[in-house]
């Protein structure tokens, strides 16, 4: 059995419950800027060896807790190994990022694609066991996979892009082939999740990283319909319990609303967006994450203070006696790999420290 939860703030800001304070988690936690997950990257020899392998991601996954109280895990994986498990052969170049050895560039490509079998990804799921076990109950740990939609951004362009060309030319000239796409990825992404709920995961986050390159319209249609298909699929853990739902969309602002409407539990935005404005456009019960702007890790501490305190200013109180607050801190966007560790520290600190008299308590 799984050691019960020390510190379930995290979740209870999730569901849009009471806490005591903010919880905060960062988007890339575990990443480069550490020195320790560099030193664990170069004994796993390359990024696929540190991802494939659950003791290598339990390991980096704890280290961020191992430095800063923050009040979520988030399994070290990354979001292509659902369509590398289909067989379009990812790899990592130093420097350069994913790429895909076999992408989507022809009607008989899209043709052949199916569902991965699960089993490919069993690697995934031992770590999500793996990093329970080691978490013994310290906080809640997340899962999660990249929407539909971005991963048929990686999937038809074959790697990172910068205008999306080959991917929205399908979009306009070959819609049915990108429904193809986007209805199997929907599928595997369901399944993957449930999966990892199966395995443990406590709450599970979808990264729809390239949403907001899409048009008013082409969003609603061929990325946030899949999401919220992915959403409608999945499941309740073990003992019964909602297992929050979490969508990022970068650049999502403009579509607030609708992405409330999809399932979301959590919905996190980046850091273009006025968090009290947000908390109004989507109403009572829907939790916000978010949204200090990556960059302020650069600055001194009085300035990541401050940044802070706007934040859960911006935010605001708990709706009444006892009410919910609803907000779990993050940055808009991953964290980068060049922020110092000690900035970190004094993010963590801040928002833990400040926020208490945003949930009822006297200062």
């Amino acid at each position: 059995m799984p050691a019960p939860l020390a510190n379930d703030t995290f979740l209870r800001a999730c569901l849009s419950q009471p806490t005591e304070y903010t919880p905060v988690w960062l988007m890339r936690q575990a990443g480069r800027y550490l020195p320790e997950y560099r030193a664990t990257r170069a004994r796993a020899g390359s990024f696929m060896g540190l991802a494939t392998s659950p003791d290598f991601a339990t390991e980096v996954t704890l280290q961020p807790l191992e430095r800063f109280p923050l009040d979520a895990a988030i399994l070290f994986s990354d979001i292509l190994t659902v369509p590398d498990a289909m067989g379009l052969g990812l790899s990592f170049a130093e420097g350069e990022g994913p790429r895909f050895a076999n992408p989507l560039r022809d009607e008989a490509a899209v043709a052949r694609l199916e569902v991965p079998d699960m089993a490919r990804l069993r690697y995934v799921f031992d770590a999500v066991a793996s990093i329970r076990r080691a978490l013994a109950g310290k906080v809640p740990l997340i899962g999660f996979a990249g929407s539909p939609w971005t991963l048929a951004c990686y999937m038809v362009e074959g790697a990172g892009s910068d205008d999306y060309r080959l991917v929205k030319t399908m979009l306009y000239d070959r819609p049915d082939l990108l429904h193809r796409i986007l209805a199997i990825n929907a599928e595997a992404v369901a399944r993957y999740l449930n999966a990892q709920i199966d395995a443990g995961a406590q709450a599970v986050m979808i990264f729809d990283s390239w949403g907001g390159v899409l048009a008013d319209g082409a969003f609603q249609a061929f990325s946030l319909a899949y999401t919220q298909r992915v959403f409608g699929l999945l499941q309740r853990d073990a003992d019964g319990r909602r297992v929050p739902h979490i969508v990022f969309t970068k650049g999502g602002g403009p579509w607030l609303e609708a992405i409330a409407a999809s399932g979301a539990d959590v919905i996190g935005v980046d850091w273009t967006v006025h968090l009290g404005h947000a908390r109004q456009r989507v109403g009572p019960g829907i939790a916000l994450q978010g949204n200090l702007d990556p960059a302020a890790l650069f600055a001194d501490a009085a300035a990541i203070e401050r940044e802070v305190a706007g934040v859960l200013a911006g935010f605001g109180v708990a709706d009444g006696e006892g009410g919910s607050n609803g907000h779990v801190f993050n940055l808009g966007h991953g964290i980068s790999q060049h922020a110092p560790p000690e900035s970190v520290a004094v993010l963590v600190d801040a928002v833990h420290r400040l926020s208490p008299p945003y949930h009822g308590a006297r200062t």
